[in-house]
């Protein structure tokens, strides 16, 4: 290729990605002055948040007599800092408001926001408490509760979307997603931060787990590997769209187990107690202590290696 002909063609590319129309939907025009939110930083949020709720873990927390109070302060300083610009990232970027002082509009806000948020850590590591001991007690290959919090995915998966939950809770514009998002593209476990999930929460293993943004799931629930509590087709408004914020997605009662592979889809009621067999589909309510499994497959005789 002459140095004419690549010019050409850079130039030509450069020409088609700068026309309007190419991009007018899949662009966002940034305003001078206006944080955006970051990944980078929200990564550290979440690693900050996993050494406040479990210290000694991660990070360089000592347990040592007098220090934790010490570095908790150190932690909760910096994640203030760092929460509070995200959260303002996130209120810049889905606000309409065109006026030139709308950063400092929502600074005070995304302040109050992060107090909260710092606020709730002691009850989100008190629930998270009843998730790993949920996990312990229910998986014997698990030694302590140390191999728990440190290795395994759904401990990883459900810190994430307690976090997320309270900052949807707290009305913050588009990071609880991101947020759910880091913890879905690291375990493979994607639960909606919309989604209600009560205590003591276990997903085994957890690969390909997905929980919808309108699911309700009550206390002792464990689900495993491969698991989708979906929504059904959508209901179209008047010029054929679908139509958002409507309950479309399981309800869970207590104490249900839902087993590998398993698909319950739309607003329907599992009852407390009840256990879902493997690989199953469900598209109706049912009462509680259900028992739902494959049915077996019937014996087929055989001649001359020939099913009849």
């Amino acid at each position: 290729m002459t140095t004419k002909e690549f010019d050409h063609k850079i130039k030509s590319t450069i020409l088609k990605l700068s026309e309007p129309e190419s991009y007018k939907q899949l662009c966002h025009e940034h305003r001078q002055g206006e944080p955006l939110p970051s990944i980078k930083n929200l990564t550290k949020v979440i690693n900050l948040v996993r050494e406040i709720l479990f210290p000694g873990y991660f990070g360089n927390t000592t347990l040592r007599g007098g220090t934790t109070e010490h570095y908790m302060g150190v932690y909760i300083d910096e994640l203030y800092d760092l929460l509070s610009e995200e959260v303002l990232a996130g209120m810049c970027f889905e606000c309409e408001d065109e006026s030139p002082n709308k950063v400092s509009n929502h600074t005070e806000k995304a302040k109050l926001i992060a107090v909260e948020f710092i606020e709730f850590l002691p009850e989100i590591r008190r629930i998270l408490g009843t998730d790993v001991e949920a996990t312990f007690l229910n998986d014997p290959a698990a030694k302590n509760f140390g191999e728990v919090i440190f290795s395994y995915p759904g401990i990883r998966a459900i810190m994430n979307y307690r976090v997320a939950h309270k900052l949807q809770q707290l009305e913050v514009p588009l990071i609880p997603r991101f947020i759910a998002e880091m913890a879905h593209s690291e375990t493979g476990i994607d639960i909606h931060p919309r989604a209600q999930i009560g205590e003591q929460f276990t997903i085994d293993h957890g690969t390909g787990v997905v929980i919808g943004s309108t699911a309700i799931i009550g206390n002792n629930v464990k689900i495993y590997q491969g698991v989708t509590l979906g929504a059904k087709s959508f209901p179209l408004d008047d010029n054929g769209n679908p139509i958002k914020g409507i309950p479309r997605h399981p309800i869970l009662e207590d104490d249900v187990v839902i087993y590998a592979g398993a698909t319950i889809l739309g607003r329907v009621t599992i009852g407390k107690g009840s256990v879902i067999g493997g690989n199953v589909w469900v598209t109706n309510s049912l009462p509680p202590n259900s028992r739902v499994v494959q049915k077996r497959p019937r014996d087929i005789p055989f001649i001359d290696g020939a099913g009849i």
